[in-house]
C-alpha cells in the first residue's frame, strides 16, 4: 500500500515521492558544497596562488581572451610562475615559465606520467585506445615502446630521403601555385606520415582522397579537444544519458574505420610480400613483444598519422609567416645557404651541421608561435612540493607552451623574433637554452624528431628557392584573431610573396 496525502490543490503525491525528493535535496546540499570547496593549502603547505575558485559549472579562465593560453599567459603574469586555478574541488596547476617547468614537469616528472581523465576524449571519443589519454600503467609503456621503436633518433634519419623527395614537391607546388601554400604544406605532412606510417606512396594532390580522409579526421580531432566543450567532464553521469555524446561517438566510428582500413592495407600487402618498412609493417611483425589488439595497434599507427601531420604542417606554416614577417632573419638564413650550399645545388640533409643560421630561425620560430600552444594536461600521481608551495596529488598540471615561451629572463623582450638568442658569440647554436616545444618528461612526443627533420628541409629548402615577403595589401595577422584556437595553433589563411632566388626554369629542373 502506498502512503499519500493531500497537498491543498487535490493532488495526490506519493510519499516515495517525499522521500525520494528529501533525500535528493540532501545530496544536492552534500555534493554543493563539495563542489564550491577548493582547498586553499595541503598537509599546511599553501598551493600556488591564482583566481578565486569558482563553482564547477563555471570556467576559470579570463572570459575577455580569445586565446585560452593567452589567457593563462595573463594570469601568470599578475600571480606568478605557477598559478592555481580551483573550480569546485578540484585544482588545476599552470606552469608558465622556463625554470618551473623544468624542475617540475622534468624533473619531477615520474610523478607527471598520468593524465587526467577525460571522459569525452578518452572514453566516448576514444573508446581507452588513444596513446595521447592513456593513463600511466603498464599498457601506457607497452604503448609508448612500441611507438619509440619506429621514431628514435636513428630510426628518424632513415626518413630524411622521403622527406626530401617529399619536400621538393613543396617548391614545385608553391611554383605552381603560390596561394595555397598552406595547403602544400599540409599535403607534405601527410604525405610523410603516410609513408612513415604505412608505406603508402603520396597524395597527388590537395583533393586526393587520401588527404580529404585524413582532413576529416584532423577536424574531427580538432572539435573533440576545444577546451571546456564537453559538459561530460564536469558531470560524469551524462555519458549515461541517451544521444548525449553521439558527435564523439561519430568521430570514433569515422576514426576506428580509418585507422583499420590502413592498417588492414599493410596487413595484405606483407600477405603478398608487397609490404615496403613502415610502422604498422612493424607492429603486426612483432605482435608477441607489444601484446596490443588489432583496433589498439590501428588507434596507435592513426596517432601517428593525425598527430604527426598536424604538427608537421602547423609547423611549416610558421616558418613561412616567420620569414615573410621578418626579411632581415630571412636574409641572414640565406647569406648562409649562398656560402654553404651555393646556387648550383639544393641544400640537403648532410648540411644540418653547417647551417646555424637556418637552426636558429626553426628554433625562435617554434618559440615565437609554438605549434601547441596550451600544451597536453598531466595529472600528479603524488604531492610535489616546489619552492614551498604544494601541488596536491591528483591535481591537473599544464605546462603552457605560449607562457613559457613568453618567459621574460630566458627570452628577454620575448614578442621580438630574434633567432640571435638561439646563437653563441662565435656563432654555433647554444647548447644550454632550449624551449619545451613537443612536451615534457615521459610524455614528450615521441615523433619530435621526424618533425624537426621535416621542418628543417623544408625550411632550407623554401629559403634557398625563394625570397618570402609579405604582401602590402594583405598584411598577415599576427595578433589572436589571426589564428585558430586549438590543440595546434594554425594561422588563418595568409599570403605572401614566394619570388624566386634561382632561375624558375633551373628549379624545376632541379626539383623535378
Amino acid at each position: 500500500m502506498t502512503l499519500t496525502y493531500e497537498d491543498g490543490t487535490g493532488s495526490v503525491l506519493p510519499w516515495t515521492y517525499l522521500t525520494g525528493g528529501a533525500a535528493a535535496a540532501t545530496a544536492l546540499i552534500l555534493l554543493s558544497k563539495r563542489l564550491l570547496w577548493s582547498p586553499t593549502h595541503k598537509n599546511g603547505i599553501p598551493i600556488p596562488p591564482g583566481p578565486p575558485a569558482t563553482w564547477f559549472w563555471e570556467s576559470p579562465m579570463p572570459k575577455i581572451q580569445r586565446v585560452v593560453a593567452h589567457g593563462l599567459t595573463a594570469l601568470v603574469e599578475r600571480y606568478g610562475p605557477v598559478i592555481s586555478l580551483r573550480r569546485g574541488s578540484h585544482v588545476t596547476i599552470v606552469i608558465g615559465r622556463m625554470d618551473p617547468a623544468s624542475e617540475i614537469m622534468v624533473k619531477e616528472g615520474g610523478a607527471l606520467v598520468d593524465r587526467p581523465h577525460l571522459i569525452s576524449a578518452a572514453d566516448i571519443f576514444s573508446r581507452g585506445m588513444r596513446l595521447l589519454f592513456e593513463p600511466a600503467g603498464d599498457r601506457f609503456r607497452r604503448l609508448r615502446r612500441a611507438a619509440h621503436t619506429h621514431l628514435q633518433p636513428k630510426a628518424a634519419q632513415t626518413y630524411e630521403e622521403i622527406q626530401a623527395e617529399t619536400a621538393k614537391d613543396v617548391i614545385l607546388d608553391v611554383l605552381n601555385d603560390p596561394k595555397r601554400h598552406m595547403l602544400h604544406a599540409q599535403r607534405y605532412a601527410t604525405s610523410v606520415i603516410l609513408r612513415v606510417t604505412y608505406g603508402k606512396t603520396s597524395p597527388t594532390s590537395n583533393d586526393d582522397p587520401e588527404m580529404v580522409l585524413v582532413q576529416q579526421a584532423l577536424a574531427n580531432f580538432e572539435t573533440a579537444m576545444q577546451p571546456e566543450a564537453y559538459l561530460v567532464d564536469r558531470i560524469p553521469w551524462l555519458k549515461y544519458v541517451p544521444g548525449y555524446g553521439r558527435q564523439l561517438e561519430e568521430f570514433h566510428r569515422y576514426d576506428l574505420a580509418l585507422f583499420r582500413d590502413q592498417l588492414n592495407r599493410v596487413r595484405d600487402d606483407m600477405a603478398t610480400n608487397n609490404a615496403v618498412p613502415s610502422f604498422g609493417k612493424t607492429l603486426l611483425e612483432h605482435l608477441d613483444v607489444h601484446r596490443l589488439s588489432d583496433d589498439e595497434m590501428a588507434y596507435l599507427a592513426g596517432d601517428f598519422l593525425g598527430a604527426g601531420s598536424d604538427t608537421i604542417a602547423s609547423g611549416i606554416s610558421m616558418t613561412i609567416m616567420a620569414a615573410a614577417c621578418h626579411p632581415e632573419a630571412q636574409a641572414r638564413v640565406q647569406a648562409e645557404l649562398d656560402e654553404v650550399v651555393g646556387k648550383d645545388r639544393m641544400p640537403t640533409f648532410e648540411d644540418w651541421d653547417m647551417l646555424p643560421q637556418l637552426h636558429a630561425f626553426m628554433l625562435e620560430a617554434l618559440r615565437w608561435r609554438p605549434v601547441a600552444p596550451l600544451g597536453i594536461a598531466h595529472r600528479a600521481t603524488k604531492d610535489i612540493i616546489w619552492r614551498g608551495q604544494c601541488i596536491p596529488s591528483g591535481a591537473t598540471v599544464v605546462g603552457c607552451h605560449w607562457a613559457i615561451s613568453r618567459d621574460p629572463e630566458v627570452f628577454p623582450d620575448p614578442e621580438t623574433f630574434n633567432p640571435r638568442r638561439w646563437l653563441t658569440e662565435d656563432g654555433r647554436v647554444r647548447t644550454d637554452m632550449h624551449f619545451y616545444t613537443y612536451g615534457f618528461g615521459r610524455r614528450v612526443c615521441p615523433g619530435q624528431h621526424v618533425a624537426n627533420r621535416s621542418l628543417y628541409i623544408n625550411l632550407a629548402l623554401l629559403l634557398w628557392s625563394f625570397r618570402i615577403s609579405e604582401r602590402p595589401e594583405a598584411p598577415i595577422d599576427l595578433g589572436p584573431s589571426g589564428f585558430r584556437d586549438a590543440i595546434s595553433f594554425h594561422p588563418n589563411p595568409f599570403e605572401v610573396e614566394f619570388v624566386p632566388r634561382v632561375e624558375e626554369e633551373r628549379l624545376r629542373e632541379l626539383m623535378a
